[in-house]
């Protein structure tokens, strides 16, 4: 039982740094995939005095991933009543050309506002709507959702960090008598905090363990499946091989920290 109280707080406190960790992973691709959407159905439309061909679009802005010209036959269509074919001809060549541009990536304010700047250069182009308010507004609750999930994830981080250093403090209590009549014999500093490096070693090994079960699970739930579907959301939960050895080694790395700051705090104290 005893044993089981030595592992259970400082598991628990590298689990929550895991968990922390990984839901903030997951909800970075979340929105890297939701910004790609929005990037696929977000396009420019540019209004050109004269036809304009896709390289001429490109060289202008590296951004550009895709232009497709909107055709003008079904405003010319409506207004076909009383039009002769000649006339409709003559009319399709007065109107001004219509380009939709794809771009690689949902774009930033700055990008947008650069994009717009750099076409109107051109002395052919008589305008480029952007729907600058409803993108600013889209991006900006991007950013305070990734905002507030960043500020959670960094405030759990710290308070267990706060909490694993005090449960080692307490395993250095009761092993302080062992340690010091060890190194009063001694026996070098490692041999004497041996057990301590131990149990910080065992119980990264075990929380790494229960989260790597947790998000096992959670990324082959059907529920979850379903959720990610619902909302056009295609991502990795939890990509076995790189997110395990990231959980792995972040255990490992704060437990050790806390006990070496311990170890050498120990020192000063003798």
């Amino acid at each position: 039982m005893n044993a089981f109280k030595n592992h259970f707080s400082l598991v628990i406190a590298l689990f929550g740094i895991l968990f922390s960790l990984q839901t903030f992973t997951i909800v970075e691709r979340a929105i890297d995939a939701y910004k790609q959407n929005l990037a696929n159905n977000y396009s420019v439309v540019v209004v050109s005095k004269k036809k304009m061909s896709e390289k001429t679009f490109k060289e202008k802005y590296s951004l550009i991933s895709e232009v497709k010209e909107l055709t003008s036959d079904k405003v010319i269509a409506k207004l076909n009543a009383g039009i002769s074919k000649r006339n409709r001809e003559l009319l399709k060549l007065a109107l001004p050309k219509f380009y939709r541009l794809q771009l690689k990536h949902y774009p930033s304010p700055n990008e947008v506002n650069s994009l717009t700047k750099s076409l109107l250069l051109n002395s052919s182009i008589m305008k480029v709507e952007t729907f600058a308010k409803s993108h600013n507004s889209t991006y900006k609750l991007l950013l305070l959702f990734k905002s507030v999930i960043t500020v959670f994830a960094v405030s759990v981080g710290i308070i267990t960090i706060l909490l694993i250093s005090k449960e080692m403090k307490i395993w250095q209590f009761k092993h302080s008598e062992r340690m010091s009549i060890m190194g009063l014999f001694g026996a070098p500093t490692w041999l004497s905090s041996a057990v301590l490096f131990r149990l910080a070693i065992v119980d990264a090994l075990i929380a790494t363990g229960l989260a790597f079960s947790l998000f096992t699970f959670i990324s082959t739930s059907d529920w979850v499946l379903s959720q990610l579907i619902n909302i056009e959301i295609d991502i990795i939960i939890f990509d076995i091989f790189p997110d395990f050895l990231v959980m792995l080694g972040v255990s490992l790395f704060v437990s050790f920290i806390l006990a070496s700051f311990i170890v050498i705090s120990h020192k000063e104290e003798v």
